[in-house]
């Protein structure tokens, strides 16, 4: 699957202190190979270089519950 920039996303990579959580594409990179990696944006940073596969969709209710998690973090 491929992403666009600010599209939200589910991030599965057990390596990584974002796994599970969800953020926001910042970048799309293409590789030489056709490929395309990815920048995504956390709460507390970001992760680079990231694979579609280690991606997925995040459905709307989880978008909004990490928006409204920001707001209320603002206040």
């Amino acid at each position: 699957m491929s992403f666009e920039k600010d599209d939200a996303v589910v991030l599965s990579d057990k390596h990584s202190e974002y796994d599970g959580e969800v953020g926001t594409i910042t970048q799309k990179m293409d590789t030489m190979f056709g490929d395309a990696t990815y920048t995504v944006s956390f709460e507390d940073g970001q992760e680079t270089g990231v694979p579609a596969e280690a991606l997925e969709a995040a459905d709307e209710e989880a978008a909004d519950a990490d928006d409204a998690a920001d707001e209320a973090d603002e206040e």
